[in-house]
């Protein structure tokens, strides 16, 4: 019986070390990969993304930005890293599983992200505006379809 123990905990302990193993190879990648994620290329790469890297690359105020500046959060890199996962991975089901809707809209926990990162990058100037406001009401080209760049069909 114990024999039976012995073998079935060291099956266990090797799934589990498995799971670990892979899950830290995907958490931190091959090191080029992490740094190549965080590149707008690399976020333009679905056919989905096209119209809003267009927009920005060409007329974007913020083209001097990466996206991961505004789109994740940027307060504490163990949170930055967990969302990056998190909206990495939906991005990728939506994608391969077909359901990317035709206009891209921010959730509202990606409103949230986004109005932070503003007030944290333009602190200064926002430190007397009700910060309640969402800073796209008033700066309306700063969206990507929106930032001047014109989209035909």
């Amino acid at each position: 019986m114990s024999d039976r123990k012995s073998r079935k905990s060291v099956v266990v302990f090797s799934i589990v070390g498995g799971v670990i193993i892979v899950l830290l190879f995907l958490a931190f990648g091959p090191p080029k990969l992490l740094a190549k994620s965080n590149q707008p290329n690399f976020c333009s790469g679905c056919h989905s993304m096209e119209a809003e890297f267009e927009a920005w690359v060409h007329a974007g105020a913020h083209r001097r930005k990466l996206c991961v500046d505004c789109h994740l959060p940027n307060d504490n890199p163990s949170i930055h890293y967990v969302w990056k996962g998190i909206d990495g991975m939906k991005d990728v089901l939506m994608f391969y599983s077909g359901m990317v809707p035709d206009k891209i809209r921010l959730t509202a926990h990606g409103e949230k992200v986004v109005q932070a990162n503003c007030i944290r990058c333009h602190e200064t100037t926002v430190m007397h505006i009700n910060p309640d406001r969402k800073c796209w009401e008033c700066h309306r080209r700063i969206a990507h379809t929106r930032s001047g760049a014109m989209q035909t069909l």
